[in-house]
C-alpha cells in the first residue's frame, strides 16, 4: 500500500475518533447541565385573579405522593423579576419541596408579559396582590391553609408584615431586609464608595447629590423637575422609576413588623451585604420581635446581599458555569439548608402540646 495512502487513512482515524470524542464529552457535558438543573418537584403554571388584574405565576409541588402540603409565597425584591428568578428561585424550592412545603410564586406586573407595570405599585400594592395570592391558594384542595407562610428578599421585607396584617400567614422568611429606605440608600451609597476606593472629593460630591434628591424627593418634586436639578443627565433614572420612588420613599418597617409578633420568623443576613445595613436590620428584628420568642437569626459569612456566595458573585463566568454545573452551590454554605430546617421547625413546633 502506498505510504501516502496509509498516513492519509491514519489522519481520517484521528479526525473520526477526535469527533467522536469531543461529542462524547458534549454529550457527557449536556447531561450533566440537565440533570443539575433538574429538581425533585412539579411545576405548574397558574394565574390568579386580583381585583381585576391577572397574576401570571408557577407553583412547585413536591413529588412526595402526599395530597396535602404547606406553601411558601414568593415576595420578590426590587427590579423587573419573573416568576422563577430568572431559575434562580428553584434550589430554594427544592429545598422546601423536602421539608413537604409547595412554593408560590409570580411575575411581576409588565414581567414576562404580565400585564401591568410593577412600577405603578406602593408596598401596600404588593401587599394586597400576595394576599389574594394566598386567598387563592386556601382555595386548592391540595394545600394545607393553615401552613402558609412567607419567604421575601431584600425590599420585600417592607411588604412581608402587611401582608401578614391583611391575612394569617403561619410564619416568614425575610432574606436581607432593610429597615428604612433613605437609610438604606445613604448606606448602599457609602459602602459602593469604599468598595470602589472612592476619593473624598468623589463621596463629598456623591453625598450632595444623594442629598439633592432626598430634597426633591421631600417635596413631592417631579421628573422633570429631577432632571433640572440634576443638570439633565438622568443617570439611568426614568420617569416610572422615579415615580416609583417618590411613592415608597417613606417606607419604614419598623412599627409594620408588630404584625409578625409571635410568628415564627428566620431572618438570613449576609457578610457582605453592602446594599442593607444587616446590623440596624438584626437590631431592629429583636428589638420588635424579641419578645414573643419567635425570632430566629441566620448569619451567613461568605454570602453577599442575594445570600449567593461572594467569591461567585463577583464573577459573571464563575455565576454562568456554577449555574449551568451546580446551581444549589451558588448559595451560601448552609442557607438552603437552614431554610429546610427552619421550615421542618416549624411543623413540629405546631404539632408539639
Amino acid at each position: 500500500m502506498c505510504p501516502k495512502s496509509q498516513s492519509r487513512r491514519r489522519g481520517l482515524r484521528v479526525v473520526v475518533w477526535s469527533l467522536v470524542t469531543a461529542l462524547v464529552v458534549a454529550a457527557c457535558l449536556v447531561g450533566v447541565v440537565l440533570w443539575q438543573n433538574s429538581y425533585d418537584m412539579e411545576e405548574q403554571r397558574v394565574t390568579i385573579r386580583h381585583g381585576g388584574h391577572t397574576l401570571h405565576g408557577v407553583l412547585a409541588i413536591p413529588k412526595d405522593g402526599r395530597k396535602h402540603h404547606g406553601l411558601v409565597v414568593y415576595v420578590h425584591g426590587d427590579g423587573p423579576t419573573d416568576a422563577t428568578h430568572g431559575d434562580g428561585y428553584q434550589p430554594m424550592w427544592e429545598a422546601n419541596a423536602k421539608a413537604g412545603y409547595a412554593s408560590l410564586s409570580w411575575h411581576k406586573p409588565g414581567v414576562a408579559g404580565a400585564p401591568g407595570n410593577w412600577l405603578d405599585q406602593s408596598m401596600d400594592d404588593r401587599a394586597d396582590e400576595a394576599a389574594a395570592a394566598i386567598a387563592w391558594a386556601r382555595a386548592r384542595p391540595d394545600i394545607d391553609g393553615d401552613r402558609i407562610g412567607l419567604w421575601g428578599a431584600s425590599q420585600a421585607g417592607w411588604v412581608l408584615p402587611k401582608i401578614a396584617a391583611k391575612t394569617p400567614v403561619a410564619f416568614a422568611i425575610g432574606v436581607s431586609p432593610a429597615i428604612n429606605w433613605l437609610q438604606q440608600g445613604r448606606y448602599n451609597l457609602l459602602a459602593e464608595l469604599r468598595a470602589d476606593g472612592a476619593s473624598a472629593a468623589r463621596t463629598k460630591a456623591e453625598v450632595a447629590r444623594s442629598d439633592t434628591i432626598r430634597r426633591l424627593l421631600g417635596r413631592q418634586a417631579t421628573f422633570d423637575e429631577y432632571l433640572r436639578a440634576m443638570g439633565g443627565d438622568a443617570d439611568g433614572m426614568t420617569a416610572d422609576r422615579w415615580g416609583f420612588i417618590s411613592k415608597n420613599h417613606t417606607a419604614d418597617v419598623t412599627r409594620d413588623l408588630r404584625a409578625l409578633h409571635g410568628i415564627p420568623v428566620l431572618l438570613a443576613l449576609a457578610g457582605h451585604d453592602i446594599n442593607v445595613d444587616v446590623a440596624d436590620t438584626e437590631r431592629t428584628y429583636h428589638k420588635v420581635l424579641d419578645t414573643g420568642g419567635a425570632l430566629t437569626v441566620r448569619h451567613y459569612p461568605d454570602a453577599s446581599h442575594s445570600l449567593l456566595k461572594q467569591s461567585i458573585e463577583q464573577s459573571d463566568l464563575k455565576i454562568t458555569f456554577t449555574a449551568l454545573f451546580s446551581p444549589r452551590s451558588l448559595f451560601a454554605d448552609g442557607f438552603l439548608d437552614g431554610q429546610r430546617q427552619f421550615l421542618k421547625e416549624v411543623d413540629r413546633a405546631r404539632t408539639t402540646p
